[in-house]
């Protein structure tokens, strides 16, 4: 009798376990949509200016994320390279300082170059010099490192958009705390270049917006195990009726 119990009571656990992971999902799946639209909402909207120290301590990755920004000011003659993956290719994110004309500081990905190119001396066109206006998306900053690999600033090696780091190995004082992925280049012309050999370097404009959206299998997955072991509870419960009711006892 005892084990009988006990196999239900694991059994009971192990339907409410699976429904509540089920409904986890769901929930997880309508919080992926609601972003994706919020998102896609962004994209399509025009750009709006960059946020100022005023707005840095409300950013919110999951309300301002992937939000059509605009930047005025002068570029650093400085930059960071940080290892990236992209359609041209393995290379690296060139990461420059902006100075707005409120003083701010706001690091700009100016985009991909080859390990050819990483030498400014060999893109074939120096940074904008004066003011510019940048479009782009706006990120916030990704400290700790990559996967499975911590940033080196001492070293030299960056695998992720640390701007706090990035701005303590500079030098520089409080920075935003937000870069922005430039889409154009400084006058606000287009610029996704995707030639197998870019005309410019670096090239802007490769951001990739994809989430992924597999809730719904997940869920699946989960309430089809609620099911199984909901029949397999019904399914033992007839098999201890029949016993019973073979030896006599019933009740």
């Amino acid at each position: 009798m005892g084990w009988l119990v006990l196999w239900t009571v694991l059994l009971a656990a192990a339907l409410g376990g699976f429904a509540a992971l089920g409904s986890w999902q769901v929930h997880r799946m309508h919080w992926k949509h609601a972003l994706i639209d919020r998102v896609d909402g962004f994209l399509r909207a025009p750009p709006v200016p960059a946020p100022g120290p005023d707005a840095w301590p409300g950013l919110r990755a999951d309300q301002d994320e992937y939000r059509r920004v605009e930047l005025r000011g002068v570029l650093l003659d400085r930059e960071i390279l940080v290892q990236a993956n992209t359609r041209l290719g393995a290379g690296f994110w060139v990461m420059t300082p902006l100075r707005r004309e409120d003083g701010s500081l706001v690091f700009v990905n100016r985009g991909f170059v080859d390990a050819a190119h990483r030498d400014p001396g060999r893109r074939g066109a120096a940074a904008p010099a004066g003011r510019v206006r940048i479009e782009g998306l706006l990120r916030l900053s990704q400290p700790g490192g990559g996967f499975l690999r911590n940033n080196a600033p001492a070293e030299g090696r960056w695998y992720s958009r640390d701007v706090s780091a990035m701005a303590r190995s500079m030098g520089l004082p409080a920075v935003a705390p937000y870069f922005v992925d430039q889409s154009t280049d400084g006058e606000g012309a287009a610029a996704g270049v995707a030639t197998a050999e870019p005309l410019r370097w670096p090239v802007p404009g490769l951001t990739v917006v994809h989430f992924r959206d597999e809730h719904l299998s997940y869920a699946l997955t989960w309430y089809a195990l609620a099911a199984m072991t909901a029949a397999a509870m019904v399914y033992g419960a007839r098999l201890e009726w029949r016993r019973r009711r073979a030896a006599g006892n019933p009740s």
